[in-house]
């Protein structure tokens, strides 16, 4: 019974082990199930990732390719090319408006050559700049035409009243009729003695002035300098003309003021630019200005273009800027031994007002800045007044 029973307790044991092996089996093959799902889900989601991921590849090669078939320096070129010409255009433009300034100054009236130019600004401000360089091809040609029709004109007329005299006068104001050829032109000129007359430039600025620079009529300068006679100076940037718009009522060529300062110095130590210099009762004129050391031992320095007379000899014939050619007041700077000259030939070229100057005996003049800035005082204005200036040529008594 003993032996039966312990047989019977070995075959429960053997049946208990089996039965906890196939629980842990079965635990273990759920685990692995378990397992398996998850390892399917992340499956799952790692080939939902990877298409997604493939999708964007695509399209960035597809991106890619149509970069690559894209001429991206011919697009940059294109740009360029387009940029460039609108800003040749505006140049033009700004070159045109000057231009008709200009002709305004000489008599024009400019009414249908600003209608064109408001033309051409508004195509830019489209961009339609086929239109914007038709409008300037005829607009350029009608200055063209302004030019020559004023180029071509008679002088002005001359009073009656005006005698016709071809020398300059001993001294004082005349106003004076002077034929050369045949032509004749109106003169407004004063004459001074050196021995009791002192010349002098007045500036409105202390010093250098590069921009914004301060201006003064003629009026106020011949007043706060005691003279008692004046002309118009150097050519200067007026603030009105667009590409002075970084050098308003700026000049940059080389003058020495009546306090003995320098003006422009640095930029003129090798100027091309002719020059005055007035010592005592004696003047003497350069062909340019870097010929002239920076003595202030004189009065007065001054210098501007062209030189119209050198001792007697006629220094400008025809041609020159645009600007020089048109029919213009012209203000000059001159003299003759111990007299100085200023004054104003009226409607002429540079050139003929250096013929005027020769005619009437002068030995020496430089030109000076003229159209709207011409003006000469003599008791008052004879000429002008004027836009305002920033320097001025002055007789004072010694």
């Amino acid at each position: 019974m003993k032996k039966f029973f312990g047989k019977y307790l070995h075959r429960i044991f053997l049946i208990t082990i089996g039965l906890v092996a196939i629980v842990i089996l079965n635990l273990t093959l759920f685990k692995i199930l378990l397992k398996y799902q998850d390892a399917q889900k992340t499956n799952t989601e790692l080939r939902q990732s990877i298409s997604g991921n493939e999708e964007s590849i695509r399209n960035l090669q597809s991106e890619t390719a149509q970069l690559k078939g894209e001429d991206l320096r011919k697009t940059n070129d294109g740009l360029k090319l387009e940029i460039d010409n609108i800003k040749k255009s505006f140049k033009s433009a700004v070159g045109l408006y000057e231009q008709i300034l200009i002709l305004k100054e000489g008599g024009s009236t400019g009414t249908s050559m600003e209608s064109k130019l408001s033309s051409i600004l508004n195509f830019l401000s489209q961009d339609n700049l086929p239109s914007a360089q038709k409008t300037g091809d005829t607009l350029l040609a009608e200055i063209n035409k302004e030019k020559a029709k004023q180029a071509s004109q008679k002088v002005a007329a001359i009073p009656a009243n005006v005698p016709e005299i071809s020398g300059a006068p001993a001294s004082g104001y005349r106003r004076q009729k002077v034929t050369v050829g045949d032509a004749s032109f109106l003169v407004d000129i004063i004459s001074a003695d050196l021995n009791s007359t002192k010349v002098i430039v007045d500036t409105a600025s202390d010093s250098t002035c590069g921009n914004n620079c301060p201006v003064l009529p003629l009026a106020t300068y011949v007043s706060r300098s005691n003279a008692y006679a004046g002309i118009n100076g150097t050519y200067f940037c007026p603030e009105t003309y667009p590409s002075c718009v970084d050098k308003k009522n700026a000049f940059d060529i080389l003058v020495m003021n009546k306090n003995k300062v320098y003006f422009n110095s640095d930029n003129n130590v090798y100027s091309s630019v002719p020059a005055a210099i007035f010592s005592g009762n004696s003047a003497r004129f350069v062909g340019k200005s870097s010929e002239w050391g920076r003595d202030t031992g004189v009065d007065a320095v001054i210098a501007n273009r062209p030189l119209l007379m050198l001792d007697g000899n006629l220094m400008f014939g025809a041609g020159g800027e645009d600007k020089e050619t048109i029919k213009s007041n012209r203000s000059f700077l001159g003299a003759s031994g111990s007299t100085a000259y200023i004054g104003v030939v009226h409607s002429a070229t540079v050139a003929e007002s250096a013929k005027v100057l020769q005619a009437m005996g002068i030995r020496s003049a430089i030109n000076l800045d003229s159209g709207g800035s011409t003006a000469l005082w003599s008791g008052g204005y004879k000429v002008g007044p004027g836009r305002n200036l920033p320097n001025v040529v002055l007789f004072v008594r010694r």
